[in-house]
């Protein structure tokens, strides 16, 4: 299979492929490195291409400014209750709580503790919603995907692992 790629030359010394959310595909090369180089590496890599392809996410749809008004406060009543029991049950307090129309990401948690959702999560199953408001929780206590973190969030939703493949799937409701 042929595929398009763009090709971005820079001082180092392997070759890297990059896949984005859009599908674009970007291979990274040393600036010497031989177009019949980049394109065997590229053809070597076809399964593992295919595979990234085929996981990506569905793509966001667009919305009207009406659509995403009504969705971020849908989005707000799903969330705000949830972290309201999550962090008194969890005994972890964010600093602040918003719904923000972030797109490639369902959560954050900054360095100071305030959590962000985005209001895409509306769009996904309720166990969905509760996995990420408890990841984002865990994320207060530790800043990274480690073990413990892992320990956290699984010893509050046992079924983490399910809930997260909800966020793959673009919920029917």
């Amino acid at each position: 299979m042929e595929f398009v790629y763009r090709t971005v030359r820079s001082d180092r010394k392997t070759l890297a492929i990059e896949i984005k959310n859009d599908g674009s595909i970007t291979v990274r090369a040393p600036r010497r490195c031989s177009d019949k180089v980049i394109e065997d590496f590229v053809l070597s890599k076809e399964k593992w291409i295919n595979k990234h392809l085929s996981s990506l996410p569905a793509p966001t749809p667009s919305f009207s400014d009406s659509e995403l008004a009504e969705m971020r406060e849908r989005t707000a009543m799903l969330v705000y209750p949830r972290v309201r029991y999550y962090s008194s049950l969890m005994g972890l307090t964010p600093t602040s709580v918003k719904i923000t129309s972030a797109k490639t990401r369902f959560g954050s948690c900054s360095s100071k503790n305030a959590l962000c959702f985005s209001l895409y999560l509306c769009l996904y199953p309720e166990e969905a919603i509760d996995y990420v408001v408890v990841h984002e929780l865990a994320h207060i206590k530790h800043k990274n995907h480690g073990a413990l973190f892992h320990r956290t969030v699984e010893k509050y939703l046992p079924l983490a692992k399910e809930y997260r493949k909800l966020l793959k799937k673009r919920s029917e409701a």
